[in-house]
């Protein structure tokens, strides 16, 4: 025991002290984050909404997703970062409030995208606040203490939000995601010190005379790559509780417990691999690992009948998929701009994910309600695989450039 705690201590040594409080910070929030997991049950069971009609819903969050990451990285390259992530806690839990003051489609959509918009406007800003406080050695465990932090916070967020929706009902679910927001942006605010503005106006100035992210090819392959891999790894959070409710039949507290596996997976398994993994050196060979898991993982599903053995195989699989390959995609969407560009190139990152928020949920419910679940997993292997064969490209063409 005493060898496991030296090692754990040792993979979190020399992380800077205002890493943690931004770690901290999104534990806090997305401890509450249980709205984007069990919003597609509130629209289908408590309002009553068709599988496709929740799909549609949900897509605007991917909409709202792709513009906010957008703005995002546009004002984190012009502006402080400090001030974007303050701003994107307070306006999207303020949006929140409007869930409970409608039940039309038009209104529901509307927010969904609105507060997709305020929320996702975060991560560039967070990116980049990430890139500033660490150093090149210690970048990779910087960004899997924020996953840690995230996870850490998705564990508890889904099993306590299984036991709110059962017991209390859905719409306690959007009251603690506004709480928590706004906690969590009152310790940003409290602690975590704000840049100078000289700082600013120089880094505005210097961003113009780099080369743009929209005009490097190879990288635009990789968003496209990532984007995939989002489409089939985002059915967790849409198609699958809908599985596990219709089809399995299990009630909100086992979906929630299920979800709160992978987080707590994440929070046991990957800071240490990353301590052992990031001096190697090798992202795509890790991000291919963690693709190859995702087809792996839906086959699992597929094949699993509804039992529950083989929805725990599929969530240890698919939380391996997550693990190997998603911090070392972030680290190499941070590595490769120069310094001016990091808000440009961690924005395009975070829109890929937006257009599988925008997909995932419109495809995968979509063909749920046509065709049955099981078939619409056997479509999502196809797309993953396409995708590993994508990052496999992608790491020949990089091992090349590194030899010559």
């Amino acid at each position: 025991m005493n060898t496991l705690f030296r090692s754990y201590k040792e993979v979190y040594t020399g992380l800077q002290r205002n890493v943690w409080i931004i770690a901290i910070t999104m534990f806090i929030n997305r401890s509450g984050g249980m709205v984007l997991l069990f919003s597609s049950l509130y629209f289908t069971r408590e309002l009553h909404y068709t599988l496709s009609q929740a799909g549609i819903i949900m897509s605007f969050f991917g909409a709202g997703s792709i513009l906010g990451s957008y703005l995002g990285g546009w004002l984190t390259d012009r502006r402080n970062f400090y001030d974007i992530m303050l701003f994107s806690l307070i306006s999207s839990s303020l949006v929140l409030c409007c869930i409970f003051f409608t039940t039309s489609m038009i209104g529901l959509s509307a927010i969904m995208f609105c507060y997709a918009l305020c929320s996702d406007a975060f991560r560039p800003a967070n990116a980049a606040a990430i890139a500033n406080y660490s150093k090149p050695e210690s970048r990779t465990r910087s960004v899997s203490l924020m996953r840690l932090a995230f996870n850490l916070g998705f564990t508890v967020g889904p099993a306590t939000g299984g036991f709110v929706a059962m017991h209390l009902g859905y719409k306690w679910l959007f009251i603690i995601d506004i709480s928590t927001t706004l906690f969590a942006a009152f310790l940003l605010y409290k602690f975590l010190p704000r840049q100078q503005k000289a700082k600013e106006k120089t880094e505005e100035k210097k961003s113009f005379e780099t080369p743009s992210a929209y005009t490097d090819r190879r990288y635009l392959f990789f968003i496209l790559m990532v984007a995939m891999y989002g489409l089939c790894f985002f059915q967790m959070f849409t198609g699958m509780p809908q599985y596990f409710k219709n089809d399995c039949h299990y009630n909100e507290d086992r979906i929630g417990l299920l979800m709160a596996l992978n987080g707590l997976l994440v929070v046991l398994i990957e800071m240490p691999l990353i301590f052992y993994l990031e001096k190697q050196k090798r992202n795509f060979t890790y991000i291919l690992i963690g693709s190859i898991c995702l087809p792996i993982a839906l086959a699992i599903i597929g094949m699993s009948n509804g039992f529950l053995l083989g929805a725990i195989i599929y969530t240890f699989v698919l939380t391996l998929s997550e693990i190997f390959a998603m911090p070392f995609m972030m680290n190499y969407a941070m590595t490769r701009p120069a310094k001016e560009r990091q808000g440009q190139y961690t924005a395009l990152y975070s829109m890929s994910y937006g257009i599988s928020n925008i997909i995932a949920p419109l495809l995968g419910l979509m063909l749920a309600q046509r065709f049955g679940f099981i078939k619409t997993f056997y479509i999502f292997i196809a797309i993953s695989t396409v995708v590993c064969l994508g990052f496999y490209l992608l790491g020949k063409k990089e091992k090349r450039e590194i030899k010559s």
